[in-house]
């Protein structure tokens, strides 16, 4: 269903009224977007405690608005005269309705205790993180974690699900922790002998090359402006910028991405400038008539990461488009054409070679899925009480030790890497490995709709993926669930067969003779 505008008729005054309020919230709600993108890509370290007080105060006030019995009556009123409401009024109310009873299970004093206790924590794991000090972000993760967990307990009762659930269902309405399970252990059964494969396939193949540094931030950073304009991003709208922890944040008329940069590899900065630009392009492709009401938001956390994936995985690391960017990359750091280093195999090579590495944002599509498979245990079983906070380095060297073979030397590489757990976001690590499964499918749906789509990529032109994916993904914004979305887009509903073969193909392809 291709976004269609309201119909001509009136809407009923109950529900008119009711935009209106939602419409507040959506400002308040973006006002406290644009303050966390302040703190972690421009306000000085000194600023955290005045910063703590206005996202607990805007929280507040928000929870308030939202949980007013103004708010809960008129959603009632809506609800009585829902006929006269057309397809795209009645999603915008049953996401309101979703949000009210979400919103109405906490009490003001819990959401502004959650949001003190979250920033002042990230606050601290940006220190700690540096220092490699985990013991120096504990009492407050500790903290965070009794809130969370009370957050948990208090939604479980006021939704009938499971502690886990009850933060799985803010990020991934309808996600439930008995389903994801199976489909995460299909994945974890199936990499491990797939690696080894992978590994011992590319020690055979010629060494990978890495072109010879160093690449300046200042150059690395306009390659980045340059693609992410070729891939459809308009810098009227959004800019790109650096923090400690790559992200996409902002509203969807101001959308701000943010990336590391290494003078030493210009390659991890630029993917991951070219995923978050899979996120903003997102924003920038919901629908314009639904600006400011929940059906006109993204639809939760897996779809989001579809899209980020979709862009970064399957069509930035793809030779198509490597063809098309590989000398783009060579002349902004002044390569020699004949350099071996700059050729379109070998930085096909570099762009899907595998590690067992100890870092989830710079780990490779094989050896990704891991390090969620591994965050979503551990947060299962802290948020369920099986296991406690001071306990988590022994536990996250443990599990990669036991998905990878490897074990992190530092806590900075370890337990300390991730802001999310440090900021209050739990239940969130599933969305990755979903998204990047229904990233590969939603892919090999348009490649299939569209048999030309990597001559297009080769040549620089993304309009045709664009297109598709504004009218399958983006503009449906939240008015279908994800299920549905997913199946009507691609025929089928999400199976993780689709990303395995994908993954069998790009990494295992068939030799020649």
């Amino acid at each position: 269903m291709a976004f269609m505008p309201t119909s001509n008729a009136p809407a009923p005054a109950a529900y008119t009224d009711l935009e209106a309020r939602f419409r507040r919230l959506n400002a308040l709600a973006e006002a406290q977007g644009m303050l966390h993108w302040d703190m972690s890509a421009m306000m000085p370290q000194g600023g955290h405690g005045a910063r703590a007080e206005q996202l607990a105060e805007l929280s507040a006030f928000h929870h308030t608005l939202l949980t007013a019995p103004e708010t809960g009556d008129g959603i009632a009123q809506a609800e009585k005269a829902a006929n006269g409401l057309d397809d795209w009024q009645r999603a915008n109310l049953r996401e309101m309705r979703r949000k009210f009873d979400k919103a109405t299970a906490l009490s003001e004093d819990l959401v502004t205790r959650l949001s003190r206790a979250s920033t002042a924590c990230e606050a601290k794991w940006r220190e700690a993180r540096a220092r490699n000090d985990f013991k120096s972000v504990l009492p407050l993760a500790e903290d965070l974690l009794t809130i969370v967990r009370e957050q948990a307990q208090v939604k479980a009762e006021a939704s009938g699900l499971a502690l886990y659930d009850a933060l799985l269902d803010d990020y991934e309405p309808g996600a439930r922790a008995a389903e994801i399970d199976p489909v995460f252990a299909e994945v974890e059964a199936f990499l491990p002998d797939f690696l080894g494969t992978v590994l011992d396939r590319q020690a055979a193949e010629p060494p990978t090359l890495m072109p010879a540094g160093p690449f300046p931030e200042d150059k690395q950073k306009a390659l980045g402006q340059m693609l992410m304009e070729r891939l459809g991003f308009d810098f009227d709208f959004g800019r790109l910028d650096v923090s400690l922890h790559p992200f996409c944040g902002g509203v969807p008329d101001d959308v701000r991405i943010t990336t590391r940069y290494d003078e030493t590899d210009f390659t991890s900065a630029l993917m991951g400038v070219l995923h978050e630009t899979g996120h903003a392009l997102y924003e920038r492709g919901l629908p314009k008539d639904w600006r400011g009401q929940p059906v006109g938001q993204s639809l939760g956390m897996s779809i989001h990461e579809s899209q980020s994936l979709l862009i970064e995985m399957q069509v930035c690391r793809s030779p198509a488009f490597l063809k098309f960017a590989g000398p783009l990359m060579r002349d902004a750091f002044g390569g020699d054409a004949g350099d071996p280093a700059w050729s379109v195999d070998n930085l096909c090579r570099l762009y899907t070679r595998v590690e067992r590495g100890f870092v989830r944002v710079d780990a490779d599509e094989v050896t990704y899925p891991a390090h969620v498979i591994l965050r979503y245990g551990l947060e299962k079983a802290m948020i369920e009480g099986r296991m406690e906070i001071r306990d988590l380095p022994d536990a996250w060297n443990a599990g990669l030790e036991r998905l990878l073979g490897v074990t992190p030397p530092t806590d900075t590489l370890g337990c300390l890497q991730d802001i999310h757990w440090y900021d209050g976001a739990w239940g969130y690590f599933p969305t990755y490995t979903l998204g990047a499964m229904t990233a590969a499918q939603l892919y090999a749906a348009a490649r299939e709709q569209m048999p030309d789509l990597e001559d297009q990529i080769a040549a620089g032109d993304f309009r045709g993926l664009m297109a598709w994916l504004r009218a399958n993904v983006h503009g449906r914004g939240a008015s279908v669930d994800g299920a549905t979305l997913v199946k009507t887009a691609t025929g089928k509903p999400l199976d993780p067969k689709v990303f395995e073969n994908h993954l069998k193909s790009r990494y295992l392809p068939a030799r020649n003779g």
